[in-house]
């Protein structure tokens, strides 16, 4: 039986997000618990958690990422994840430990990171978000394969170094096939073009989107675009970080990538992720309990995470960030006080609330915020060179800035989180929290609905065209709103006769006012054949 393309893609981009099980598993494991009191330091607890993302989405991401290609450095990734398991698996003190978590969390950044780039860069416009969201999905997957082993482990093993041992040795096994078949997968064709490999790039295409047909509208359509971005690169000169900072469409998306992978940590996500075990326990319920209470968790982070990979093209992006903020925070609060108000053992009914609406932030967490962390950012830079100077040659630098974002928070909440339970105690950090809690996720979803634009249905080369024509208020305006996820692909099938025409009109119209600009304004023009829709719409409003 012949795959559809979308079908083939899909799977490509579901083979590439192994790494991200591999994400997932290291959180359930940390979060398991399972050393016990061999790290019982508040200090070194918080170090071994978060000394995993220390190195990861730094800038040798990018430099692999652009030299090697998207699939080798991936390969990279995976290796030195192994490298790290082992160490871990295997520590026999501190010292290997460190070791471990060092070369496993520069492993996972570098998978982390290169997995949703890769996923946009071969994906259909219609179903982009369905490929880069199984970020998350991967990471709900590895998260319930880690609660569960270390629940196994914790109720049979207890007391033995196989109590620890065998869950670290297992997350070795997802990076071994991700290792050695990853170079089977098709490389990036925008990665292949900007390399000036056009004849692969193009075979690529063929083979993601028309059964290999190198003649098909859509691969055609969609090569000539890619040929204009890299055209124009061309023309700019060579690229550099300070191209990020330097132009304001850039700036622009380097700032919203990053506040939201930051704000995504202050939701409380990470406390919770790394230390519900030292909370649950609080309350007086028992290891295995608590561990039973995690893996029921991971379960509903998963069907969140499945909804979201199945309806984000049609809910869009910031619908969901904003409900997902909203609900998120307001459970986070709630639970907060009830845990604050009967701390200990004093009301088992309000604990039992509690951890379900620990459940019920964790449903919107993973429906919602976490796998659009990584989808949105992953799709905004991957745009042409149109009036600024984002492209295939700055996409991968940008998503390694904006990474980094996720992993400093990350960092940091892993490490003040268990000194904050050992100095001021569980109750007083329930009050934090709830401050804490209630004015960050809130103040998300407000930032959200006034400055994100809605990047849904849209082709990657068009992304800087909608960051350089979209005000910066965004929201009650055009750019706010959700457009067709399949208008991309069906203007990239039929052709751009009827744009030309308009496209001259407005390009005579607008010379005629602005003479002595018109070779730089014509060259605008020339770059913007690719946004068919934006333009029909100016140039009809003239």
């Amino acid at each position: 039986m012949v795959l559809s393309p979308k079908v083939y893609t899909w799977l490509c981009g579901l083979f590439a997000s192994l790494g991200s099980i591999i994400f997932g598993y290291d959180l359930g494991v940390i979060a398991g618990d399972t050393m016990g009191s061999r790290f019982n330091d508040p200090n070194l607890e918080g170090l071994i958690t978060s000394i995993l993302r220390i190195f990861a989405g730094m800038f040798p991401v990018a430099y692999f990422a652009d030299t090697l290609g998207r699939r080798k450095t991936i390969q990279i990734g995976a290796l030195v994840y192994m490298l790290g398991g082992a160490l871990q698996t295997g520590a026999r003190n501190m010292d290997m430990m460190w070791a471990g978590r060092f070369f496993a969390g520069f492993g996972i950044g570098i998978m982390a990171d290169l997995a949703p780039l890769y996923q946009a860069e071969i994906a259909h416009p219609s179903i982009r978000g369905r490929l880069t969201t199984l970020q998350q999905f991967m990471l709900g997957i590895g998260a319930f394969a880690a609660s569960w082993i270390t629940y196994g482990t914790s109720a049979g093993l207890k007391g033995t170094q196989g109590e620890w041992r065998i869950p670290l040795g297992i997350q070795i096994i997802p990076a071994v096939p991700l290792f050695a078949f990853i170079l089977l997968l098709p490389e990036s064709p925008r990665w292949l073009a900007e390399k000036g490999r056009f004849d692969e790039a193009t075979k690529t295409l063929a083979k993601l989107h028309a059964h290999g047909n190198v003649n098909d509208p859509f691969v055609v359509s969609q090569m000539d675009d890619i040929k204009a971005e890299i055209q124009k690169a061309t023309e700019i000169g060579s690229s550099s970080w300070s191209e990020l900072l330097t132009d304001s469409s850039n700036l622009r998306r380097v700032s919203l990538g990053y506040i939201l992978q930051f704000s995504v940590q202050m939701t409380g996500v990470s406390a919770i992720q790394y230390y519900s075990t030292t909370i649950f326990t609080t309350m007086g319920f028992s290891a295995t309990r608590v561990l039973l209470f995690q893996s029921i968790n991971s379960v509903i982070a998963l069907i969140g995470e499945a909804c979201c990979v199945l309806w984000v093209d049609n809910t869009g992006r910031r619908l969901p960030l904003i409900i997902g903020n909203v609900a998120s925070g307001l459970s986070f609060v709630v639970g907060s006080i009830l845990m604050a108000r009967w701390p200990g053992t004093v009301n088992k009914y309000a604990h039992y609330v509690s951890i379900n609406l620990t459940w019920v932030f964790n449903f919107f967490f993973s429906a919602c915020i976490g796998p659009l962390s990584w989808a949105y950012p992953a799709e905004i830079y991957d745009a042409r060179a149109e009036y600024s100077l984002s492209s295939t040659r700055t996409r991968a630098k940008a998503t390694a800035v904006t990474s980094s974002a996720s992993w400093i928070s990350n960092f940091f909440i892993a490490q003040v989180t268990p000194v904050a339970f050992s100095h001021i105690g569980w109750n007083e950090s329930c009050t934090q929290f709830f401050t804490y809690g209630r004015s960050c996720p809130s103040c998300s979803a407000l930032f959200v609905w006034a400055f994100y634009p809605e990047t849904t249905g849209r082709r990657l080369e068009e992304m800087d065209a909608l960051f350089h024509d979209a005000p910066l208020f965004v929201a009650n305006t055009p750019y706010a709103n959700k457009q067709d996820r399949h208008l991309a692909e069906k203007e990239l099938r039929e052709g751009a006769f009827l744009f030309y025409l308009v496209c001259i009109r407005r390009l005579f119209i607008i010379s005629f006012c602005q003479a002595p600009l018109y070779p730089a304004i014509f060259q605008r023009g020339l770059d913007t054949l690719s946004t068919k829709k934006r333009i029909l719409t100016n140039a009809m409003s003239i």
